[in-house]
């Protein structure tokens, strides 16, 4: 019996326990209602909210957080459109103040095309809020030497990327994840990249604890249709982990024993 089945916590990250494995974004949608018609859909208990892009000023117009509420849902403030260490540190200062966490998703860019983390900086951040008593998730490429070395600095889990934010590529090297995944301990949630359903089922048929993901469900034709596929795709290749796929083999290997066949 799964941890989902019996109604345990599935994982865990700081003091917060989790029975789903699917963490959705904020941004792109149509709307606040529909970002959390998909947010429901997925069956998300945990969203990530763009510090430096979400309104948190009622006077200023609707806010996301009276739609998806601290209430119902684990708000993760993360520091995209960081560019440096500085600046991230300072942005996951402000979020701590403005919704009263220490959870922070660490996101340093190093590249404006690709969108791939900084690496240097993602790990000097990481110490330095780390050392403020921040609960630390960071967002890192697949590397499995920077993932080792963010745990080894105290980061409950590692969030390595499956492809590029936002492309929808799907898992561009599953060696890498792979390596990642047997030599952490800490849970890996896989983040940026994934397209569909079926790359979702992919991540968790490796082993993933979680995946993070935003634009698959807010681009799709039909987002909220997306969003059940996803919480599917990532429930399936969870349960196929777990269950352990059958060897692959070169040639053919009969369904049914030969010892005992009737012979004519």
């Amino acid at each position: 019996m799964t941890s989902e089945e019996s109604g345990r916590p599935a994982w865990q990250v700081g003091d917060f326990e989790f029975h789903s494995r699917l963490i959705i974004g904020t941004g792109k949608y149509e709307s606040f209602e529909q970002n959390l018609a998909c947010a429901e859909a997925a069956g998300a208990e945990m969203v990530t909210v763009a510090l430096r892009r979400v309104n948190f000023d009622a006077a200023k117009g609707p806010r996301l957080l009276d739609v998806i509420s601290p209430e119902r849902f684990v708000i993760l403030p993360n520091t995209a459109g960081c560019y440096t260490a500085d600046d991230a540190v300072t942005t996951a200062q402000m979020g701590r103040e403005l919704l009263d966490t220490n959870l922070i998703k660490l996101e340093v860019i190093g590249d404006e095309r690709t969108l791939f983390p900084d690496v240097p900086a993602t790990l000097e951040a990481a110490q330095r809020l780390i050392d403020e008593g921040f609960v630390v998730l960071p967002y890192i490429t697949d590397d499995p030497v920077a993932c080792q070395r963010l745990e080894a600095m105290g980061c409950p889990a590692v969030m390595p990327l499956a492809a590029p934010i936002g492309s929808g590529m799907g898992i561009r090297n599953a060696a890498n994840l792979r390596i990642i995944l047997e030599t952490v301990e800490v849970p890996v949630i896989v983040d940026a990249g994934v397209g569909t359903a079926s790359d979702a089922a992919v991540a968790m048929e490796l082993g993933a604890t979680a995946l993070l993901m935003n634009t698959a469900i807010a681009h799709a034709k039909d987002p909220l249709a997306m969003a059940r596929a996803m919480k599917l795709g990532v429930e399936a290749g969870r349960l196929a982990y777990e269950a352990g796929r059958m060897p692959k083999r070169l040639y053919a290997s009969a369904s049914s024993p030969l010892d005992g066949t009737a012979r004519f």
